[in-house]
């Protein structure tokens, strides 16, 4: 029982001061989703030079996808006409931040480790952009143009939508669609850093892991292949650096967690070739490498430390309360939905048409 009663006290020290952040966070991921026309973005992408590979970077800062939703949104991209570099830029900013997880770093690394990220999200996207447009020939294919349909209610005809239709659209993307689809894997990152903090001492981030180069590959070798989404690895990379874990090794495990799994790169290889792949995970790679090493240095010369990093104006605390309360509800009411659709609607679906045949 204590064991137990520990991992759930750090669990939800971590919950409870992610939590108004992330509400937030996720409100205004609706407001983008509802009001940005992706047409405008992916008329900006199709020219084969810098502009195009920072307009991208830009445009996937503070969209909410992660590496597997960014996917569709990246293909529709090209199938506009969108240069291979413009995408991969696009593909690799996008997933590694997001304005959900912006606010979601902010509340347990504090502005300058949120800045550095979003800096090294933008930085390894346009070096990924300019690489391709360098090294890598336009073949002029691309793919064949789908019809967008209205983010509201699907319909491809042209047409307009009330204030109030569009204000129910933000909440139910934001605290519907949004949170459905990550909701979990967030939940399961925080368990994971609250049983870090509990289970892992300090003496061990600091002997076997290592600082510098050597926890920096340690953290891309396990971020790599695992599937995480931006907001998810926050607590995770937050209870190492508690631990111990310097700066540039969780900034290398947040950016290389998000921004990759085997569904992306199969993605990439497929549609936009294997010298895409590879400028994909070498952009990622060396270029995570190169910001981990930075902010090090950086800090070491201006002798910040990460209890520093980490002050922030502190909310109330019946707001961080109140807004567990809040997002707890809606996260396992989703859950709850989902687990039921599943039980009882697909079940009574496969007896009707086994009785049909």
């Amino acid at each position: 029982m204590d064991i137990i009663f520990g991992i759930f006290n750090k669990t939800y020290l971590l919950f409870n001061e992610m939590a108004p952040y992330l509400l937030f966070g996720y409100f205004f991921a609706g407001i983008l989703h509802i009001f940005i026309d992706t047409k405008i973005i992916s008329k900006n992408l199709g020219k084969k030079n810098l502009g195009s590979v920072i307009k991208a970077a830009l445009f996937g800062i503070p969209l909410p996808l992660c590496s597997c939703s960014v996917i569709p949104s990246a293909m529709s991209l090209r199938k506009e006409g969108a240069t291979r570099g413009s995408v991969l830029s696009f593909l690799i900013s996008t997933p590694t931040t997001g304005i959900d997880s912006i606010f979601a770093t902010y509340s347990l690394l504090g502005w300058f480790f949120t800045g550095f990220r979003i800096l090294s999200s933008f930085f390894i996207g346009v070096l990924s952009g300019v690489i391709a447009n360098v090294f890598i020939k336009e073949d002029g294919k691309g793919i064949e143009a789908s019809v967008e349909k209205c983010k509201l209610c699907s319909h491809d005809e042209e047409h307009e939508h009330t204030l109030f239709a569009k204000i129910r659209g933000i909440f139910n993307y934001a605290f519907g669609d949004l949170l459905k689809d990550n909701g979990g894997s967030l939940l399961l990152g925080i368990l994971i850093g609250g049983m870090i903090s509990f289970f892992i001492p300090e003496e061990f981030v600091q002997i076997y892991m290592g600082t510098g180069i050597k926890s920096m590959m340690i953290m891309l070798l396990a971020g790599i292949p695992m599937y995480v989404c931006a907001t998810a690895s926050i607590p995770i990379a937050a209870a190492l650096m508690m631990k111990g874990l310097d700066p540039g090794a969780a900034l290398v495990f947040l950016i290389a967690g998000p921004a990759t799994n085997i569904v992306t790169m199969t993605v990439v290889f497929k549609n936009l070739g294997a010298k895409s792949l590879v400028t994909y995970l070498g952009a990622i790679i060396t270029g995570s490498l190169m910001m981990g090493l930075l902010i090090n240095r950086f800090l070491k010369y201006t002798e910040l430390s990460f209890s520093i990093l980490h002050r922030h104006e502190m909310l109330p605390e019946f707001v961080n309360t109140i807004s567990v309360g809040i997002l707890a509800i809606i996260i396992f009411g989703n859950l709850a939905k989902e687990t039921l659709f599943n039980k009882f609607f697909l079940k009574t679906e496969a007896n009707i048409f086994k009785s049909r045949v």
